[in-house]
């Protein structure tokens, strides 16, 4: 199963509505920037019934370089952002078929 892109979305909005391409793409970035200026000033965004992207602050910690394990390397503390999905995504996401998600049916789960 492929990613879904920013000009997939564009395209289906335009199938969907028959606005122009162009406007749809402007109000599409538009909402991106929107919501990218929000989490970069610490606000979180939350869109009712698909989910919350919400700023999280990790804290500093020593972490280990796996070429050199020997070597501690201190980690800083930064912003992240986590995803909560919403009601209804969640029990979309409950019928989804875990198998046909995976891919290879016959693959042993990785460990």
């Amino acid at each position: 199963m492929s990613n879904l892109t920013k000009r997939e979305i564009v395209l289906e909005i335009y199938r969907k509505s028959g606005f122009p391409q162009k406007q749809i793409v402007d109000t599409v970035q538009q909402t991106l920037d929107i919501i990218q200026k929000a989490l970069a000033n610490g606000r979180n965004v939350e869109l009712r019934n698909f989910g919350v992207l919400e700023v999280q602050v990790r804290k500093q910690r020593i972490g280990r370089n796996p070429n050199k394990p020997e070597a501690e390397v201190v980690i800083p503390q930064r912003a992240v952002v986590k995803f909560k999905s919403g009601k209804i995504l969640k029990q979309q996401l409950k019928k989804l078929d875990l198998a046909k998600l995976q891919g290879n049916e016959s693959a042993p789960p990785v460990a």
